[in-house]
């Protein structure tokens, strides 16, 4: 049975994806670094939990050395601190998360994917496209997270490491609660959202699914948007 590692892999986008990753016949090894999310995690016989903290190289490199086979690497840990990313401490923070972890993650998987022939597909952002006044640095980290991708891509093809990654639009997850609140806020998104509705996490998992399969084989570098037409219009 292939084996995945799924960061930030107890909730969220993360968590959908685990799920469906499971479905697909897939081990997984969902990583978090909070010991209460691995705690209230629903268990699964097919899905493994550990603590890793993706800002810790300690910790990151405790967790892929203990791995003997590993087909894939999904790097979905990340934050969000909204007005607070205008304090350069908080900035610093959702940086290291959100780019310097998934970065880390990607370098500690590099031998074993090598091995196995396996990929990595991480999470970038429609905000990779466009700036969120109210974001900066999960915009600027999620910017860089779609050139990583491409750069890794690029070197590490020789490895037959294929490196993609996703960008999710207005998924329904603990992240978007309080937009989806919002009466306001949430009716300005769906009009401007062709499709009208948010997505569901199992769906951005679906194209996890296919970029980590066989079917995806001649397909690395690429960033695919999972909004509903957002970035279209």
């Amino acid at each position: 049975m292939k084996q995945i590692l799924v960061t930030g892999g107890t909730r969220g986008i993360g968590a959908g994806t685990a799920r469906v990753l499971v479905d697909a016949g897939y081990s997984v090894i969902a990583a978090s670094a909070s010991k209460a999310e691995l705690d209230a995690f629903v268990p699964n016989d097919a899905i493994k939990l550990c603590l890793m903290d993706v800002t810790d190289q300690s910790s990151v490199d405790e967790v892929f050395n203990s791995i003997g086979d590993l087909n894939g690497l999904v790097n979905c840990a990340g934050i969000l601190r909204r007005v607070d990313e205008y304090n350069i401490e908080t900035f610093q923070q959702v940086i290291d998360v959100n780019l310097i972890g998934t970065m880390r993650c990607c370098l500690a998987s590099h031998r074993l994917l090598k091995e196995s022939g396996g990929s990595i597909v991480n999470t970038a952002s429609m905000l990779s496209t466009f700036g969120g006044p109210l974001v900066p640095a999960y915009s600027a980290s999620k910017g860089g997270v779609s050139q990583l991708t491409k750069a890794l891509a690029g070197q590490w093809a020789e490895d037959a490491i294929r490196v993609n990654a996703i960008a999710p639009g207005w998924i329904k997850t603990e992240m978007t609660q309080g937009l989806r609140d919002d009466p306001k806020r949430s009716e300005g998104i769906m009009a401007r959202t062709p499709m009208k509705r948010w997505g569901n996490v199992h769906e951005v998992g679906a194209l996890v699914r296919w970029l980590l399969s066989s079917e995806a084989s001649y397909v690395t570098g690429s960033i695919y948007p999972v909004d509903g037409g957002y970035l279209a219009i």
